[in-house]
């Protein structure tokens, strides 16, 4: 008989299944066994399996509940499978033992956004409180003379994610268009580094900085004596651990941009960046930094990558039959999503739905989500749910949708601008905090204002509405073979507008 031991030897040195089949033989003999639903628990969350890990963890803190290893760990795979309400409960629950308290406060921080039961109350207190713990003891590095720069102004980007071609479609719509007889071009990287296969294009007088390997206060310093005057964050809160570089205040003016969302809840931003759609003035009481709002949108975006070109509409060959589809990350398909797309599949019980997302080439992952569609009354015969692809093949997946379903209150970014280039519709409503509008964002930049729904049942009843209309098909069909022509002439991807209005905001600081 293996032991638990042996088990955990299996584990820690890596052979992630054999030690699975170890805890599970353990498991079979004794089902009160905590100790073996962790581990488990852990091995199954390791091999990317949260569906499977899911149910052994909550097995280990229904028979332990003061089991805390085991709460921070059922809060990660929540998560991945987009049950972020109970994440969150996870992760407090965690949070009772001083040695998980900053870990879990700071991952709450981090999906907060994305919990419809959290209001922007809750959202701004989270983040304002887990920024307190990352500020402790950080000190502002001594900013040295300026070197000289011909008279232009320093703009440093800070990024962990240059190498993403998909991701920096914003990015790199405004760097490779500022003027370099004014701006003199800082490229921080974090992680893999700027290229032209990720969109960038090479200047001789721009520099890349690759200090990745390097602590936040060393960077810090270095930027500092370069003489940086604006630093703009790209990162936010997909890699946290970089806003320490902010925290040691290495340029005389720091911005958001790009990936916020929301409030950094830090004190170290002078402003973050969005638009009038997703910052209404209304709301600025929710933000440590001061509101700045660009023209248009502020993920104004350039395609730089390879792209499928634009396919009919799947229903012009499938007469009553609609397929709606999201090829969105899974964490985001959360309650509320789940509720309103079951909502629409059960009002037109012709349409199917195609969701695509990396961790659901995992059976237990997939099986997951079947449930809690079934749950809803949608069968999983509607349901076609498939795993990631290389980026060319997966965007292709939109030629088997007809409409993009966007996703609550976590709408998409990247999936919503990928979804307009393949000539996809996104049917979306204005929901109620910044990472709620994005989508609405990009829309109503692109002049697909019909697509933008005012609340959740108006959503639902547009979605409803198209399916048994014989006029669907052939305003689908020339709604997408019109729509990369639509969005080049739209403030949609009017990068050169957005560079400008950035580079208006950079030297109003430093006027």
């Amino acid at each position: 008989m293996m032991d638990l031991e042996t088990a955990d030897a299996l584990h820690l040195a890596g052979n992630i299944d054999a030690a699975a089949d170890a805890y599970r033989r353990l498991i079979a003999a004794d089902q009160g066994n905590v100790a073996a639903w962790h581990g488990l628990g852990a091995a199954r969350l390791r091999a990317g399996a949260f569906g499977e890990a899911s149910d052994a963890l909550r097995r280990a803190v229904r028979l332990r509940p003061e089991e805390v290893g085991a709460w921070g760990l059922l809060a990660e795979a929540l998560f991945r499978l987009g049950d972020v309400e109970r994440a969150i409960y996870a992760y407090r629950r965690a949070a009772t033992a001083d040695s998980m308290r900053k870990k879990a406060e700071e991952n709450v921080a981090i999906i907060i956004p994305g919990s419809a039961s959290a209001g922007k109350a809750d959202v701004f207190s989270a983040r304002y409180a887990w920024g307190r713990h990352l500020a402790a003891g950080v000190s502002p590095v001594e900013r040295p003379p300026r070197p000289p720069s011909g008279g232009k102004l320093r703009i440093g980007y800070v990024s962990a994610f240059f190498d993403k071609p998909n991701w920096m479609k914003p990015v790199y719509g405004v760097i490779n268009r500022h003027d370099r007889d004014r701006f003199e071009v800082h490229l921080v990287s974090l992680g893999g580094d700027p290229s032209a296969s990720a969109g960038y294009r090479e200047h001789d007088h721009d520099v890349i900085w690759q200090v990745g390997s390097c602590d936040d206060e060393k960077i810090a310093r270095l930027l500092a004596a370069a003489g940086i005057d604006v630093l703009v964050d790209l990162n936010a809160y997909s890699a946290p651990k970089w806003l320490r570089i902010f925290l040691h205040r290495p340029a005389p003016v720091q911005l958001g941009w790009f990936n916020s969302y929301a409030t950094s809840g830090l004190d170290c931003f002078d402003g973050i960046i969005g638009d009038d759609v997703v910052i209404p003035a209304v709301e600025e009481g929710f933000y440590t930094e001061r509101v700045l709002r660009v023209r248009g949108t502020y993920l104004a975006f350039e395609v730089f990558h390879a792209a499928p070109d634009v396919a009919p509409p799947p229903c012009s060959s499938h007469q009553g039959r609609l397929t709606f589809g999201a090829l969105a990350s899974a964490y985001k398909l959360n309650d509320l999503t789940l509720d309103i797309w079951a909502r629409i599949l059960r009002s037109a019980p012709t349409s199917r739905l195609l969701v695509r997302a990396s961790t659901l080439a995992e059976p237990s992952n997939r099986d997951h989500l079947h449930a809690r569609l079934a749950a809803r009354g949608v069968a999983s015969e509607r349901v076609d749910l498939e795993g990631g692809a290389a980026h060319f093949d997966f965007l292709r997946s939109y030629d088997r949708i007809d409409i993009a379903l966007d996703t609550f209150p976590y709408n998409g970014g990247t999936t919503t601008t990928e979804a307009l280039w393949q000539g996809v519709p996104v049917l979306t409503y204005v929901g109620d905090r910044w990472v709620a509008r994005t989508s609405a964002s990009l829309l109503r930049a692109a002049g697909l204002d019909d697509w933008v729904a005012s609340h959740e049942d108006d959503l639902v009843a547009k979605a409803s509405a198209l399916v048994p209309d014989p006029a669907t098909p052939a305003s689908l069909a020339a709604l997408r073979a019109g729509m990369r022509a639509r969005l080049a002439a739209s403030a949609a991807c009017d990068t050169a507008g957005l560079c400008l209005a950035l580079e208006q905001i950079y030297r109003q600081f430093r006027s």
